[in-house]
């Protein structure tokens, strides 16, 4: 688990883009997102196929997000996880957390071989109730 990651969480004006937020009650996106939005958090929703989440714009793209993330939350399939990573790894954002369930070898792996700080295996969620 990435120490400067959980370290992050703990700043002020901290950044998280949550990639797979939603509005459907029945994905964790939907659950993480609020969650976050509710401790003070400064998050982004990133869904290609969402105009909006919670009320709030949402970014079809990392890269098209107005400010920089500090870390990228992944609540998506391992696959999208994957394609998610690559271009995180194409405009230098390092620092990933990964859903339980967005991962596989593969994604873990990419990861690994690329040099990215990142945490898998744990809730953002869980993680957040200690960090503020």
């Amino acid at each position: 688990m990435s120490s400067s990651i959980l370290e992050a969480l703990t700043q002020p004006g901290v950044i998280i883009a949550v990639v797979g937020a939603s509005d459907n009650p029945d994905k964790f996106g939907h659950a993480i997102y609020r969650d976050l939005k509710r401790k003070g958090y400064r998050v982004f929703p990133v869904n290609p196929n969402r105009e909006t989440v919670d009320g709030d714009r949402a970014y079809p793209t990392i890269q098209s997000l107005p400010y920089s993330p500090d870390i990228v939350n992944l609540s998506v399939p391992p696959e999208a996880s994957l394609a998610v990573a690559r271009e995180c790894l194409r405009i230098g954002m390092m620092d990933i957390w990964l859903q339980p369930g967005a991962e596989n070898d593969i994604v873990l792996n990419y990861l690994q071989e690329n040099g990215f700080n990142y945490v898998a295996g744990a809730c953002i969620m869980l993680k957040t109730r200690r960090a503020r």
